[in-house]
């Protein structure tokens, strides 16, 4: 099966400052990330801190080319940042969902049916020729 997905090149010394930002994780991004890793996401892998570009995201899933974003307090003086960041990536492709802390914190259920809608209603459907066939 050929990957038609698009490779958007990231920055690698954006590598140990996505690191850090792994280790350093807010309340919001582990609740949701313990919600996303290891495929539990309909089957999708993301990946947390993600240098993308000249960015670092929350979440990404490369097979979907989407980016899930957590505004916490910190969003509120970075909005200018936030914006130019999502518009440069959107030019590449990469879609957006973009959740608010408190959200995240205390009604976990709706982002995920939200992530979840979004999903069904976006993931690439699979090439008739490469399904099995039948005889």
């Amino acid at each position: 099966m050929s990957d038609k997905r698009k490779i958007i090149p990231y920055n690698p010394e954006l590598k140990a400052l996505a690191s850090e930002l792994r280790r350093n994780m807010t309340l919001s991004e582990v609740l949701l990330w313990n919600e996303l890793k290891q495929k539990q996401m309909l089957g999708h892998d993301f990946d947390r801190q993600r240098p993308i570009g000249n960015f670092i995201v929350d979440f990404y899933c490369k097979e979907l080319s989407l980016t899930i974003e957590i505004d916490g307090d910190t969003h509120i003086y970075r909005y200018d940042y936030d914006e130019e960041r999502q518009s440069s990536l959107e030019k590449s492709g990469v879609k957006f969902l973009r959740f608010e802390d408190i959200e995240v914190k205390k009604n976990m259920n709706n982002v995920l049916r939200v992530i979840e809608d979004w999903i069904k209603k976006n993931r690439p459907t699979p090439n008739p020729s490469q399904e099995g066939s039948l005889i």
